[in-house]
C-alpha cells in the first residue's frame, strides 16, 4: 500500500489552531450553492512550537475568494494540494473567510451537501465537511456554529440546521432565509443542513428536570402516515436515557429528517438527526417485526449519541469505537429493557459470530481502535461497532450495573464538551471500581477473536474436579503475536442430580457479585474439591466475552444444558452446539462422497425443545434455527459451497420430515387472527410460526399453505415470510405472478419496493440473469444506496448458491458493479468488496476466481482510495 497515504495513530499531534466560532451562509441556487464561511481562529495553547501555518481541508470546491482579517489572498499566498489548503505566516488570532461554490446536484458520493429527491441534505461524518468549505476537518477541533440558509421559498420552504432557530424571514425574488445557532461546541462532522419541501410530525417531551422539548420529524408529505412509531420510539429513548444513564436532553428542540439517499443508517448531528428513510418510516401494513425493532433501535442509538458522541466526542478517528461501541451497547440495553432481554442477547451474538468473527479472520482484521487507516470510511465496521459494544459490555460485566453507572457518570461529567480517547473511558471505569484495567486495554489494541480452550477432569475417588483454561489469539496483519487478554468468564457449575449450582466462593479468581471468573493468563486452572459427582459446567454465560470457546465435551452434556440451564443464552448455545457438531460431522462425510445421515439424538433434543412448556415461543425459534451458511463457512477449511448448501438442505428436509406433525400443529396454533401489535409476546409467536413454516416448506406439499398465508396475512411479517419462501421455490409461474402483483400494489411505497427487491435477490431460484433483469427494472437506481444494497448487496451476501457459482460468474458480476459504483459512490463500492475478500475460506477453484476479480478491480486506473485500500489489503494476504 506504499502508493496510498496511510494515517497512523502514533503520528497524532494536537491541532495548531482552535476555533472560537464558525459562521456559515448557504445561498442555494438551482445551478450551484454559494457557501460563505467566517471562522475565528486562535493558536492552540497546547502547541508549544508556536505554529504559523494554517492547514485546511477542501475537496471539490470552487474558490471565489479567500481572505484573512479582510485581506484577500491571491494564489501566491497559499497552496492547495491533495485536499490540503496551506496558508503560511498567519497571525496568532485571526478571522479566516472563504467564499466557495459547490454543486450538490452532481455529488453522487452523498458526502458533504447533496441532493436527494429534490431535497438538499448533508452527511459530514467522517470527512464530508471538507466538501462544503475549507476547514480543519478533524474531530478534536470544536466550535460553536451559526448557520444562515437562503433558498427559494416555493421549492424549499423548510430550512433546517443544528441548534435553535434564531431568525427567519422573506427576501427579494421569492426567496427566504433561516438562521440557526448551536450553543454547544462541536466538531464539524456533526454539522447538518436540510432544505426541502417537507411536512412535520410534532410532539413534546418533558424532561425529568421539567423542561419541555419540542420534537419534530420531517418527511415528504406522502410519508406522514409512517411517522408515529418513530416519534414514540424517540420519546421512549429520551425517557430511558434519563432513567438508565441519567442523561437529560440539553436543547429546546430535537429534529429528525428522513431522506431516501443515504450511505449509512442515520447520523447523530447535534439536534438535527438525518436518517435513511428506511429507518424512520413504518406502519403496521408495511413494516415487519424486524423492521420495527431496527427503527426503534436506531432512533435510540442516534439519540443516545447526544451524550456518547456529541457532548463527549472522539479526539481522532482512531477512537471511533469510543462513541460507536459505547452507543451500540446503550441501544442494545435499550432494546433488551423494552422487549425480551434473552432474545436480544441471542440476536446480538448471532450477528457477532456470523459477521464480526469473519471480519476478524479476514484481510481487513483490525483492533477496535485501529493503529492506521487509508480511508476512515472503511473502518465503520462490525469490529468498531459490535465488537466495540462487546468490550463495553465486558466492562459492565466486570463492574456490575451499579458501579458501571458510576463510571459512565464520571466519564460524562469529567469530559463534557471535550474530544477524548478510549483510555479516558476505561480510566473512569477503573477509578470507580478499583479494578486494575491495564491489561483490559489490550481489547482496544489487539485484532482478532481470542480462542479459549477448556479442558476438564473429574477424579471420582478424590472428589476433585479441575477446569483448565488456555487462551490464544491467531496472528493478524501487523500483529503476529498477541498478549493475553483479560477475559471475564461468567460461569456456574450445575449438579446434575438436582440442577442446583455449586458454591464457587472459595475460588480466588471468581467474583461472587458478578459471577465472573477472571482469565488473565495464557493458562489458568481451577480445582473444586469434595464433590460427590461430576458437575456440568455452564461457561461464558450470557456470552460474557467475544471469544471462541472450544470445549470438547460429551453431547449428553449439551443436551442436559439445553433442558436445564437457567441461563437462556447458554440454553440456546447448547442447542447450537448440538446442531453444529452434527453438521460439521456430516459435511466431512459428504465432502468425501458419502451419504447424509440424520442424528436421532439431535431430533430427540429438538423434540424436547418443542415440548418444553417453560420456553417462550421466541426462545424456541432461536434454539431450533440451524446455524446459517455464513457461520458454518467459517468453521470449515476451504469450504465447498455446493456440499455445504446440499448438507443444509438435506438436514432441514430430514428435520421437517421427522417432526412434521409438530411443525404443522405449532404453525396452526400460532397462525391466529389476533390484531397485530409490536410487543414481545406477539413477535415471539410470529418468529416461531415462521420457523415452523420454513421447515415445512422443505417437504414440497405445503406450497398451498404458503400461498394462503401470503394472501391472508394481516401484517408484513407474515407476508414477508411467505414472499421469501415463494422466492426460494422453483414454481416460476407462481413466483412471477405473486411478484408482479406485489409490485403493482406497492410500487409507490419506496420501503416496500426495497423489501421486494431484496427478497427476490436472495431467492435460491434467482440467478445472475434474474439479478441483471432486476437492475433494468424501473424501480432500480444504482445511484440510490438502498437500492444497491437491496439488489447487489443482497445477492452477494444472501444468495450463496448463485453468487458462488463454480464458473465465477457471480464474482465477475459483483466486480463489474464495484467498478461502476467506484465512479459514483466509493463508500458503497468499498463495502461491496467485502464479499470478495474472504477467499481463503473457499475451495481452491472459487478462491482463485475471487482473487482474479480483485486483481481486475485493482487494475482500474481511477480506483478510489476507499476501494483501493480494501483490495490492496486483501491481495497482500494471497
Amino acid at each position: 500500500m506504499s502508493e496510498l497515504n496511510t494515517i497512523y495513530l502514533k503520528d497524532y499531534t494536537a491541532p495548531s489552531f482552535l476555533i472560537e466560532k464558525t459562521t456559515l451562509t448557504f445561498e442555494i441556487f438551482p445551478e450551484y450553492t454559494l457557501v460563505r464561511s467566517h471562522i475565528l481562529f486562535s493558536q492552540n495553547p497546547l502547541r508549544t512550537d508556536l505554529p504559523t501555518q494554517l492547514d485546511l481541508f477542501g475537496v471539490d470546491l470552487e474558490i471565489v475568494s479567500l481572505s484573512i482579517d479582510s485581506i484577500e489572498l491571491s494564489d501566491k499566498h497559499y497552496t492547495w494540494v491533495d485536499e490540503v489548503l496551506c496558508i503560511k505566516n498567519v497571525p496568532t488570532n485571526f478571522l479566516f473567510e472563504a467564499v466557495t461554490k459547490i454543486y450538490p446536484d452532481k455529488n453522487t458520493s452523498l458526502e458533504g451537501l447533496y441532493l436527494s429527491n429534490g431535497m438538499y441534505c448533508t452527511q459530514c461524518e467522517a470527512e464530508g465537511f471538507r466538501k462544503i468549505t475549507f476547514y480543519p476537518d478533524r474531530p478534536d477541533v470544536m466550535s460553536e456554529f451559526e448557520t444562515r440558509i437562503e433558498a427559494d421559498l416555493n421549492d424549499y420552504p423548510t430550512l433546517l440546521s443544528n441548534g435553535n432557530l434564531l431568525d427567519s424571514g422573506e427576501l427579494e425574488n421569492n426567496r427566504h432565509f433561516a438562521v440557526w445557532q448551536d450553543p454547544f461546541k462541536k466538531p464539524c462532522y456533526l454539522f447538518a443542513l436540510v432544505a426541502g419541501d417537507l411536512d412535520v410530525k410534532e410532539d413534546v417531551f418533558t424532561t425529568v428536570e421539567g423542561k419541555k422539548v419540542e420534537l419534530k420529524i420531517f418527511v415528504e408529505s406522502h410519508n406522514m402516515h409512517k411517522t408515529e412509531f418513530a416519534m414514540q420510539s424517540l420519546i421512549r429513548s429520551m425517557k430511558w436515557d434519563e432513567e438508565r444513564f441519567g442523561r437529560v436532553y440539553d436543547l429546546d428542540l430535537f429534529m429528525i429528517v428522513a431522506v431516501d439517499h443515504f450511505n449509512m443508517g442515520a447520523m447523530e448531528n447535534k439536534g438535527l438527526n438525518i436518517f435513511n428513510s428506511a429507518l424512520v418510516l413504518a406502519d403496521e401494513a408495511t413494516t415487519t417485526d424486524a423492521g420495527f425493532e431496527r427503527i426503534e433501535s436506531v432512533i435510540g442509538h442516534e439519540y443516545f449519541h447526544n451524550w456518547s458522541g456529541n457532548r463527549v466526542t472522539c479526539r481522532d478517528w482512531f477512537q471511533l469505537s469510543l462513541k460507536e461501541g459505547f452507543t451500540v451497547f446503550r441501544d442494545s440495553e435499550f432494546t433488551a429493557d423494552l422487549h425480551d432481554r434473552a432474545v436480544k442477547r441471542i440476536d446480538d451474538v448471532k450477528l457477532l459470530k456470523t459477521m464480526q468473527f469473519a471480519e476478524d479472520a479476514g484481510p481487513m482484521a483490525h483492533p477496535i481502535r485501529p493503529s492506521s487507516y487509508v480511508e476512515i470510511n472503511n473502518f465503520y465496521t462490525l469490529t468498531v461497532y459490535e465488537k466495540g459494544a462487546e468490550v463495553v459490555r465486558m466492562l459492565h460485566t466486570l463492574l456490575g450495573e451499579t458501579t458501571f453507572r458510576k463510571g459512565s457518570d464520571l466519564y460524562f461529567d469529567r469530559f463534557d464538551g471535550q474530544a477524548v480517547t478510549t483510555e479516558d473511558f476505561v480510566v473512569c471505569m477503573q477509578e470507580v471500581s478499583g479494578l486494575n484495567l491495564d491489561q483490559f486495554q489490550r481489547w482496544y489494541n489487539q485484532a482478532g477473536t481470542p480462542i479459549v480452550e477448556v479442558f476438564e477432569h473429574f477424579d471420582q475417588a478424590s472428589g476433585k474436579y479441575t477446569l483448565k483454561f488456555k487462551q490464544s489469539c491467531p496472528p493478524s496483519i501487523n500483529q503476529p503475536e498477541k498478549l493475553a487478554f483479560h477475559i471475564p468468564i461468567k460461569m456456574a457449575l450445575m449438579n446434575k442430580a438436582d440442577q442446583t449450582h455449586l458454591d464457587l466462593t472459595a475460588i480466588d479468581e471468581f467474583d461472587m457479585d458478578t459471577q465472573v471468573y477472571h482469565l488473565t493468563q495464557d493458562e489458568q486452572m481451577i480445582t473444586f474439591e469434595n464433590l460427590t459427582s461430576k458437575p456440568v459446567a455452564s461457561l461464558l454465560r450470557d456470552f460474557s466475552a467475544p471469544v471462541k470457546l472450544v470445549f470438547d465435551r460429551p453431547k449428553v452434556e449439551f443436551a442436559y444444558l439445553l433442558a436445564n440451564d437457567d441461563n437462556s443464552f447458554n440454553q440456546f448455545e447448547a442447542g447450537q452446539s448440538l446442531m453444529q457438531s452434527h453438521l460439521l460431522e456430516q459435511y466431512s462425510i459428504l465432502a468425501k462422497g458419502g451419504e447424509y445421515q440424520m442424528d436421532s439424538d439431535l431430533i430427540d433434543a429438538m423434540q424436547s425443545v418443542l415440548a418444553h412448556d417453560e420456553l417462550s415461543d421466541a426462545k424456541k425459534a432461536a434454539i431450533l434455527t440451524l446455524p446459517n451458511f455464513s457461520y458454518l463457512s467459517d468453521q470449515i477449511d476451504q469450504v465447498d459451497v455446493d456440499v455445504l448448501l446440499n448438507l443444509l438442505k438435506q438436514c432441514k428436509t430430514q428435520i421437517a420430515k421427522a417432526l412434521e406433525q409438530q411443525w404443522l400443529d405449532n404453525f396452526n396454533a400460532l397462525n391466529d387472527s389476533v390484531e397485530y401489535a409490536f410487543v414481545a409476546s406477539q413477535v415471539g409467536k410470529r418468529s416461531f410460526k415462521a420457523l415452523c413454516l420454513s421447515y415445512l416448506s422443505y417437504l414440497g406439499q405445503y406450497s398451498g399453505l404458503i400461498t394462503s398465508l401470503y394472501e391472508s396475512a394481516s401484517n408484513m411479517t407474515d407476508r414477508s415470510l411467505a414472499l421469501n419462501l415463494i422466492a426460494n421455490s422453483n414454481n416460476k409461474n407462481q413466483k412471477q405472478a405473486i411478484n408482479a402483483g406485489f409490485y403493482e400494489k406497492w410500487k409507490q411505497d419506496t420501503q416496500m419496493v426495497e423489501q421486494w427487491l431484496s427478497i427476490q435477490s436472495r431467492g435460491e431460484s434467482t440467478s445472475i440473469a434474474d439479478i441483471k433483469a432486476l437492475m433494468q427494472h424501473e424501480s432500480f437506481d444504482i445511484k440510490t444506496p438502498n437500492k444497491v444494497r437491496s439488489v447487489i448487496g443482497s445477492f452477494a451476501m444472501g444468495n450463496p448458491l448463485h453468487f458462488h457459482a463454480k464458473d465465477g460468474s457471480g464474482y465477475e458480476f459483483l466486480a463489474d458493479q464495484i467498478l461502476v459504483l467506484n465512479e459514483l459512490n466509493p463508500q458503497i463500492a468499498s463495502r461491496l468488496c467485502a464479499a470478495l475478500t474472504h477467499f481463503k475460506r473457499y475451495d481452491e477453484n472459487r478462491k482463485l476466481k475471487m482473487i482474479d476479480q480483485l486483481h481486475r478491480i485493482d487494475q482500474c486506473k481511477s480506483l478510489s482510495k476507499d476501494v483501493k485500500e480494501i483490495v490492496t489489503r486483501s491481495l497482500q494476504t494471497v
